[in-house]
């Protein structure tokens, strides 16, 4: 299955991977566990993500943001406190104003969806060579989100940050040739063709 062969590591990824990784998203909640989930991976490892999702599902009211936004300091003590939760102040405050500048751009554009789909055309892209495992870490396309994000307000979401975000979220299909889910996605959602993108770290 070439460089997929990174989902048999274990069940947890193995899951991830035939599930989720690379399918389209649509929804706002999904796409907000999604950007979360990679803003608190900075500095560790994805595995231990998967390891405490559930425990982030339960710190963060299962990714909600409207409620998300509405957090105190009692929250944040009550989510650093949480057995098993990173102990990291900066990341959890990040998470709650992202919430809020998430819920921004769902005023502006009616979702954040059509925002971050609007980067792309509303495709899934393929990049040139990314099927044969040439993969960077960062692109064109992230380095663009990633500074028009900031520029709202955004935490945690550097161009490989970004790039990692829109390889999960279906935005760029990022699978092996080889691997089953790469012909089921291209099958079953748009998809546009694309040359490598002023790429760092192939």
């Amino acid at each position: 299955m070439g460089y997929c062969t990174w989902a048999n590591m274990n069940e947890a990824n193995r899951i991830y991977h035939d599930t989720e990784w690379g399918i389209p998203v649509h929804d706002d909640r999904h796409m907000f566990e999604h950007l979360t989930l990679e803003c608190l991976q900075c500095g560790l490892s994805w595995d231990l993500m998967l390891k405490k999702r559930e425990i982030f599902r339960e710190c963060f009211d299962n990714f909600d943001y409207d409620r998300i936004a509405a957090y105190n300091e009692s929250d944040v003590e009550r989510i650093l406190n949480t057995e098993g939760m990173i102990r990291s102040p900066r990341k959890v405050n990040a998470v709650i104003s992202n919430a809020r500048c998430y819920r921004q751009i769902r005023e502006e554009f009616g979702s954040f969806c059509d925002y971050i789909w609007g980067f792309s055309g509303g495709k899934t892209i393929l990049y040139q060579g990314h099927s044969t495992g040439k993969i960077p870490v960062s692109n064109g396309l992230s380095d663009k989100i990633s500074k028009d994000l900031k520029k709202r307000g955004f935490k945690y979401v550097g161009a490989v940050t970004i790039y990692s975000h829109l390889q999960a979220c279906g935005i760029i299909n990022d699978h092996d040739k080889d691997c089953p889910c790469y012909q089921k996605i291209l099958s079953e959602h748009p998809t546009v063709t694309k040359r490598r993108d002023q790429e760092v770290g192939v």
